[in-house]
């Protein structure tokens, strides 16, 4: 496929609430075509220890929206059930429960053909933002 005819995406993750990257985030990907058009899932990767997801499956020519799916709740259940477990160890007191407020995140956005998009979330366990980056 010609970059001149697709777009292309790519994403990276902060976890904000510890100022580093977010690692082992899955990822799902999914086009369509028009406003009207069915949502096919394109398939998916996970967040490296950058916390980037470089290997993204190409759009289909023709694709105008794209949806980034991001599973939130596991990596903050991995990421606290972790530190419960180490607090345990110290004999530390519990700070708070795990989870996240948002059990996933997803992101839709509107492409053009040739451009590409690069889509930063931030995170934390009670808030998102993104923006378009480059």
């Amino acid at each position: 496929m010609s970059t001149e005819t697709t777009a292309s995406v790519s994403t990276h993750i902060l976890d904000t609430s510890i100022g580093k990257p977010a690692e082992g985030v899955a990822i799902s990907l999914s086009a369509r075509t028009g406003l009207d058009g069915e949502w096919a899932a394109l398939g998916g990767s996970a967040t490296d220890a950058d916390g980037r997801c470089k290997d993204l499956p190409a759009l289909p020519e023709g694709t105008t929206h794209v949806r980034l799916d991001f599973e939130t709740e596991t990596y903050f259940f991995n990421k606290h059930s972790s530190k419960k477990q180490a607090e345990a160890q110290q004999d530390a007191p519990r700070v708070r429960d795990s989870g996240a407020f948002f059990p996933e995140v997803t992101i839709t956005f509107a492409v053009t053909p040739g451009e590409h998009y690069h889509v930063p979330l931030l995170l934390n366990p009670f808030g998102y933002s993104v923006y378009r980056g480059s």
